[in-house]
């Protein structure tokens, strides 16, 4: 584990001092939007996996001009807006959400970077990318630290789950509560590989407009 986080370390620090963020290079929600007006929003779904205890998050509001929801997910303290179209549900440690043809899937949930065995984000960050490699030699990760001191880990060459068509990339957000280096918030999207420049602009708009309540 020492070793792997002394490889990682090095992959993260190499772009540290690119002082980059993430940019939706003019796309908005309305690009991934199903104008519906709401409406996934209030329909379960019993194919979608999460145990007994999830249950559907709350709607703090509709922008259907906009082409988005504002989602409040109580149980992480993280509201966020969401496009149209899609469903967000959650349980006791995240929440979740997927878009209509579940082929753009999202998690974000707490991470006590201690209880992990890391001292911080950057150490968290390093650590997991890793050993993502290690357990997974086919997949290609690497990370970098953003200008907000966010950190953005990229995996290519995910295997695909049941129903994809297509191989996926993931994005993973690593980010740490201001003053506190322990605790802090990850939030991972997973698009078609085929798909990962939209994926990348919509973890723009995501995080753009969401509001951690730390």
């Amino acid at each position: 584990m020492f070793l792997l986080a002394a490889l990682a370390t090095g992959l993260v620090s190499s772009r540290a001092s690119a002082q980059e963020a993430l940019d939706p290079a003019g796309l908005t929600f309305r690009d991934f939007a199903v104008n519906d007006n709401g409406a996934s929003f209030t329909r379960g779904d019993p194919i979608i996996a999460g145990g007994p205890n999830q249950v559907s998050s709350r709607i703090l509001g509709i922008d259907a001009a906009n082409g988005l929801a504002r989602v409040q997910f109580a149980s992480i303290r993280v509201d966020m807006a969401l496009p149209l179209g899609w469903q967000a549900t959650e349980d006791w440690e995240r929440g979740v959400a997927y878009s209509t043809d579940k082929r753009f899937r999202l998690i974000i949930w707490r991470v006590d970077f201690a209880f992990e065995g890391a001292k911080d984000a950057e150490h968290y960050a390093a650590m997991k990318t890793g050993s993502i490699q290690a357990r997974r030699p086919t997949i290609q990760a690497r990370a970098r630290k953003l200008g907000d001191g966010t950190f953005l880990i990229v995996y290519e060459n995910v295997a695909r789950a049941q129903g994809d068509s297509e191989t996926r990339q993931v994005f993973d957000l690593v980010m740490q509560k201001p003053g506190n280096p322990k605790e802090g918030v990850l939030l991972t999207l997973g698009v078609p590989a085929s798909q990962a420049e939209r994926g990348l602009r919509l973890l723009a708009l995501l995080k753009r407009n969401m509001t951690i309540i730390w």
